[in-house]
């Protein structure tokens, strides 16, 4: 059975910040590159979602349980991760903790992560050290371990700012093995730096 990474997608998700990640994942990390696994969007309630800039994505399976092949919760960011519709979203995020699952999750994902206690643990970012603090209020306990970096990997979690989605993507191959250091590192600095640097 096929290897799946399950990306959470919200209204008005950030068209971006899965933009890189999934078709790395699918079709490999560059042009002849193998693919590592297969890619399963996930909404709330299965029902299609429309991101920040309007593209209007189905969803693959609903928030009612993890796929038996799921290695990998990504959460993408946007500007739903306080609406009612996201809680459905927190025993999944607690049962991939507790199966060793790989757990990415990008802006306002992280915040939400931070408001139920995931971070306290772990080294973290987000998209400020205050608006985990804000989001978390006393379920967040865990500001001696936020860095401040576009994104931060500690173990099978991968957290990221709103404009790290090339460092979350470098980040989270690296957590799931997608490839080799090596040829990650290539398609960060391919996507990041393009043809313009010799």
């Amino acid at each position: 059975m096929e290897k799946e990474i399950v990306f959470v997608l919200l209204d008005d998700f950030a068209d971006w910040e899965a933009a890189f990640l999934a078709p790395a994942l699918r079709a490999g990390t560059m042009p002849g590159r193998p693919a590592s696994y297969g890619v399963k969007y996930m909404t709330p309630d299965g029902r299609p979602v429309r991101s920040i800039g309007g593209l209007r994505a189905a969803a693959d399976c609903d928030a009612s349980a993890l796929p038996e092949a799921c290695a990998g919760l990504i959460l993408v960011g946007g500007m739903q991760w306080q609406s009612e519709a996201a809680q459905r979203i927190v025993p999944l995020v607690g049962e991939a903790l507790a199966r060793g699952i790989v757990v990415g999750a990008i802006c306002n994902a992280v915040s939400f992560m931070a408001a139920h206690g995931f971070l306290n643990g772990i080294r973290h970012t987000g998209n400020t050290l205050g608006m985990l603090q804000k989001w978390g209020g006393a379920n967040y306990t865990g500001e001696a371990l936020y860095e401040e970096r576009q994104a931060v990997r500690d173990g099978n979690v991968v957290t990221a700012n709103g404009t790290g989605q090339l460092e979350f993507t470098c980040e989270c191959l690296l957590a799931l093995a997608a490839d080799t250091p090596e040829a990650i590192e290539a398609s960060y600095k391919f996507n990041k730096e393009g043809f313009c640097k010799q």
